[in-house]
C-alpha cells in the first residue's frame, strides 16, 4: 500500500481528506532506516507515471511510480532512498494513446523561477514559528463584526523595488518586504495586508490570478521558508495577513493542471462547463471529489502551514453562475434548468464550514459582484458561509458619484445613500481595489474632477466618506498618497512623488484617518448592526 492507507484513499474520494497535501506531492520520509523522498501523484487515466529531475539526470524511465491499490483511486507513488531536498523534478505521464506529458507537481511546495516550469523538492515542516501571541489572539476572536479592519492591498513585486534594475527584476525578497512593509503599515495605521500574486504563476501580467502552483509561494521573492518568515514577522508586529486565493479557474499551460493525465481531470471535458473563453482559462470540475479535495485542502494548507489569517476568494460570481460572461449556446444549465452552479455552491459551503470550523480564527472573504442572497449567511441557514463580502455595488456607485464636478453632485446623492438600503443584508467590506486602477480606468487621483488642488481635496473627501460609512475598509497600494499613474505590475509605485507637498499631505491625511478609525469604536463596533448608523 505504501504511504497511503485505505482510509486515505476513501477520504480523498469523498473530498474530506483535509490534509491530503501531506500525502500527495514530494515529501521527506524515512522508510526502515533509509531517508529519502516519497513522490505521490493523482493521475487516474495515466498508463504509466515516471519522475525525472536533477537527481537522475532527467532520465525519463529510471524512476517509475507504482499504481497503488485500489487502482480506481488513481494514485501513483514512489520512494527514492538517499534523495534530499533542493532538486528540480517533473512527472512524465504516459497516456493510453501513447502521448508523453511533462507535468509540474500539483501539490509541489516550491517551484522553479519562471520562465522555468519544474517543481522543486523542499521541506516546509521545520520553520520555527514565534507568533503564538498573535495566533492565540486570533483564535479568541469569535467574529470580525466588532473588530476594526483596514486592509492595505499589496502586490509585493511592484509595491517597492530596488532601483536601477530592469523591469522584470529588482524584486524585494519576502524578508525585505516584511521589514519595509511592516514599518509602513504600522505607521499608516492599517490592520491587515492583503497579498496578491503569492501562489506560483508563470506570467507576471496575470498578477497571480492564473495559478499553476496552488501549494507553492512564488519563487520570485524567495523560498517557502522566507515566505513563512514574512508572515511570522507581520504577526509579531500585530499585522494580519490575507491571501488572494483563486479556486475559480486555472490556466491552459500544458506543464500544469490542464488535461493533467491526458484527460480533462481537473476541468470539465465539455467546454460549455469547463472553459472561461473570456479569460482563456479552464474551470475546475467541482463535481469531481478529488478536485474539490485538492481545493479544500489548499485553502486549509495556507491557513495552517503558513498561519495566514484569511483568504480573499477571487471571482466568486464566476463560480456561482453557469452562464457567467457567456453567450447563448456557450453554457449548459443545471439539472433543474437553472443558471446556478450547484456543485460550486456546495464546494463553497463545504470550504467555508470546514475552514471557519477549524476554530482558529481564519476568515474567508468573497469577491462576489452580484446580488446572490446569503453570501455571508451561515451555511446552517442555507448561506454560503463567508465571513465578509466585497461591496462592489458601493464601489461602483461611489466612484460614479465622485467623478462629477461638485456643482452637479446634488443631482446624484442617491448614489451615496443607496448602499445603506442593502448594507445590512451582508457583512460588507468597502473596497477600492487594484481592479479600479488598471485597464485605463485611471488612478484614484485621476478619477477626481478639477485642477490639482480640487483633485486632492476630492480624494480626501472620498476616503473620508468611505471611513464614515459602515463596513470594513480596503485600499489598494498607491491610492494612499495619490499616485497619478495607473498601477502596472512591472514597475514600482511612484514613491518619488512624496517629495511634493500634495502627495505628502494626502499620505498624512490617510495616516491620520486610519489612526482615528482605530481609536474610535463607533467607526467599526457596530458595522453590521442597524442601530449602529444613522444619516
Amino acid at each position: 500500500m505504501g504511504n497511503f492507507s485505505e482510509l486515505d484513499m476513501y477520504l480523498f474520494g469523498q473530498a474530506t481528506h483535509y490534509d491530503i497535501y501531506k500525502k500527495l506531492g514530494a515529501h521527506p520520509q524515512v522508510k526502515g532506516k533509509k531517508k529519502g523522498i516519497c513522490f505521490a501523484v493523482y493521475a487516474p487515466h495515466a498508463q504509466k507515471v515516471f519522475v525525472l529531475g536533477e537527481f537522475n539526470g532527467w532520465d525519463e524511465t529510471s524512476h517509475e511510480l507504482k499504481r497503488l491499490e485500489p487502482e480506481t483511486a488513481g494514485i501513483y507513488e514512489l520512494f527514492v532512498p538517499g534523495l534530499g531536498t533542493g532538486s528540480l523534478y517533473k512527472y512524465l505521464i504516459e497516456t493510453p494513446d501513447g502521448r508523453k506529458l511533462y507535468k509540474a507537481d500539483p501539490y509541489a511546495n516550491f517551484a522553479e523561477m519562471r520562465p522555468g516550469t519544474a517543481s522543486r523538492i523542499v521541506d516546509i515542516d521545520h520553520f520555527k514559528w514565534s507568533d503564538d501571541a498573535w495566533m492565540k489572539k486570533r483564535q479568541a476572536c469569535e467574529t470580525m463584526d466588532e473588530q476594526p479592519m483596514s486592509i492595505y492591498e499589496v502586490h509585493p513585486g511592484s509595491w517597492m523595488r530596488h532601483p536601477g534594475y530592469e523591469e522584470d527584476s529588482g524584486f524585494y525578497t519576502y524578508r525585505e518586504v516584511a521589514r519595509a512593509l511592516t514599518d509602513y503599515v504600522k505607521e499608516m495605521g492599517y490592520t491587515h495586508v492583503e497579498l496578491m500574486g503569492i501562489s506560483e504563476y508563470p506570467f507576471d501580467g496575470s498578477w497571480g490570478y492564473q495559478v499553476t502552483g496552488y501549494y507553492a509561494p512564488t519563487s520570485r521573492y524567495g523560498t517557502p521558508e522566507d515566505f513563512a518568515w514574512m508572515v511570522n514577522y507581520f504577526h509579531k508586529h500585530n499585522i494580519g495577513v490575507i491571501l488572494d486565493w483563486v479556486p475559480a479557474h486555472f490556466p491552459r499551460d500544458n506543464f500544469a493542471l490542464a488535461r493533467f493525465d491526458g484527460t480533462a481531470l481537473y476541468e470539465h471535458e465539455d467546454s460549455r462547463r469547463g472553459e472561461h473563453r473570456q479569460w482563456g482559462t479552464y474551470i475546475f470540475n467541482y463535481g469531481r471529489k478529488e478536485v474539490t479535495n485538492f481545493l479544500l485542502a489548499n485553502g486549509i494548507f495556507w491557513t495552517q502551514a503558513y498561519h495566514l489569517d484569511g483568504l480573499r476568494v477571487d471571482a466568486v460570481a464566476s463560480m456561482l453562475y453557469l452562464d457567467f460572461a457567456k453567450e447563448e449556446g456557450e453554457w449548459l444549465p443545471n439539472q433543474y434548468g437553472g443558471t446556478e452552479n450547484i456543485e460550486a455552491v456546495e464546494f463553497l459551503k463545504h470550504m467555508n464550514s470546514v475552514l471557519v470550523g477549524q476554530g482558529n480564527g481564519a476568515i474567508l472573504i468573497a469577491e462576489e459582484s452580484t446580488s446572490w442572497e446569503g453570501v455571508t449567511k451561515d451555511v446552517k441557514e442555507n448561506g454560503l458561509g463567508f465571513t465578509l463580502k466585497w461591496n462592489m455595488g458601493w464601489m461602483n456607485d461611489f466612484l460614479d458619484y465622485i467623478h462629477y464636478d461638485p456643482i452637479y453632485r446634488k443631482y446624484h446623492h442617491n448614489k451615496l445613500t443607496f448602499g445603506m438600503a442593502y448594507h445590512f443584508s451582508e457583512k460588507f467590506i468597502l473596497v477600492l481595489s487594484h481592479d479600479e486602477v488598471v485597464h485605463e480606468k485611471s488612478s484614484m487621483i485621476g478619477k477626481m474632477p478639477g485642477d490639482d488642488w480640487q483633485r486632492f481635496a476630492n480624494l480626501r473627501l472620498a476616503y473620508g466618506f468611505m471611513y464614515g460609512h459602515p463596513g470594513k475598509k480596503l485600499l489598494f497600494m498607491g491610492g494612499e498618497f495619490g499616485q497619478y499613474q495607473e498601477w502596472c505590475e512591472a514597475r514600482s509605485l511612484d514613491w518619488h512623488l512624496l517629495q511634493y507637498a500634495d502627495h505628502i499631505h494626502m499620505q498624512t491625511y490617510m495616516k491620520e484617518l486610519n489612526h482615528l478609525y482605530l481609536a474610535e469604536k463607533p467607526f467599526w463596533e457596530k458595522d453590521y448592526d442597524a442601530d449602529g448608523f444613522s444619516w
